[in-house]
């Protein structure tokens, strides 16, 4: 597949997904309409909701169609916008699964963008999983859905905020299929995606990882599991003589420390739940959440869709505005590499 290619590299546009309609995605777009972006913003969504919720929210907004060839820059406050039809009314607050399509559409159009080359990056808004599941479509998650949609055989979840990277060997799945999705191939794709991103989109030369072990004092010697011994172990071995600079496999208890974590541009934890709440303690609405392994680049919001603030006004813009920021600098960072 081919690199895409900016149109206006001085202006770098960025695809803009809010996500669910009846949560605060929405909202956090209209308050980003607010204030002066460092690049041009595309949203994929509807106008109607848009403009409603604005008018909700008391602010304004101004939406600009979208034309691939028009490269003039947005002005302040202004967004760029590629409508898209509701299946029924957004209602703040309300889940309606018969817009759960309209969700996935949003994020197909934007996905189509970025691999013309048209748009440059995608940032996600939170999407309600539920509610899509109860609409007769199976969806795990955008991870999944973007890795399948770009015909990727394996991404990575990245979580990043100030002073730690944590990256996951498993996603979304049941704690007891964790172990059984940790193979020698999987745990060797993930580690070398972690690296390679690393190097090429953050501009990290031969980054210093940190890998967590499954089991409580990562196996104690085999006597609490033997993953750590069995896989984890020969993976690190294999690709530490390949030069990587792998340490592990750590405790989770241990890696996450100071003094660890000071020797370290990432930690790698085996699942959702052992990784994400110590990024989440640290910088919850300031980090974002990465797809590695992607042939675009994408960012995301780090928390759900909170639709008890629908339309409150009380939405907290951090972690988009973290989002699109992260975007624009692995953007840059892939020129430079490029």
């Amino acid at each position: 597949m081919s690199k895409p290619s900016s149109a206006n590299p001085l202006r770098p546009r960025l695809a803009l997904t809010p996500g669910e309609p009846a949560g605060i995605g929405p909202d956090l777009v209209v308050q980003l309409a607010q204030q002066t972006q460092v690049a041009d913003l595309v949203v994929i969504s509807n106008h109607q909701l848009l403009e409603e919720r604005a008018q909700s929210l008391g602010l304004p907004i101004r939406l600009r169609a979208f034309d691939a060839l028009d490269t003039t820059p947005c002005a302040t406050g202004e967004l760029l916008l590629i409508d898209q039809p509701l299946a029924a009314p957004a209602c703040a607050g309300q889940l309606n699964a018969a817009n759960a399509r309209f969700v996935l559409s949003c994020l197909d159009v934007a996905i189509d963008h970025c691999l013309a080359g048209r748009l440059q990056g995608l940032v996600t808004g939170p999407v309600h999983k539920g509610i899509i599941n109860d609409a007769g479509i199976p969806f795990s998650g955008h991870t999944e859905y973007l890795a399948t949609k770009t015909s990727t055989e394996r991404v990575v979840m990245m979580l990043a905020t100030a002073g730690l990277r944590v990256a996951l060997a498993t996603t979304h799945l049941p704690l007891r299929e964790v172990s059984d999705a940790i193979t020698p191939d999987a745990l060797h794709q993930t580690l070398t995606i972690l690296h390679a991103d690393l190097e090429q989109k953050f501009g990290l030369k031969s980054p210093r990882i940190l890998v967590c072990g499954l089991n409580p004092h990562a196996g104690e010697g085999g006597h609490l599991g033997r993953e750590e011994l069995e896989v984890i172990s020969p993976v690190v071995e294999q690709l530490q003589q390949q030069g990587m600079l792998l340490q592990g496999p750590l405790p989770a208890d241990t890696a996450f420390t100071p003094s660890h974590l000071a020797q370290a541009d990432a930690v790698l934890a085996m699942y959702h739940d052992q990784g994400l709440p110590v990024l989440k303690y640290k910088g919850f609405h300031r980090s974002v959440n990465i797809t590695l392994g992607l042939p675009i680049v994408r960012t995301s919001v780090d928390h759900g869709t909170a639709l008890e603030l629908a339309g409150s006004g009380r939405a907290n813009t951090g972690s988009l505005a973290e989002a699109i920021d992260q975007a624009l600098a692995m953007v840059n960072m892939g020129a430079v590499n490029a």
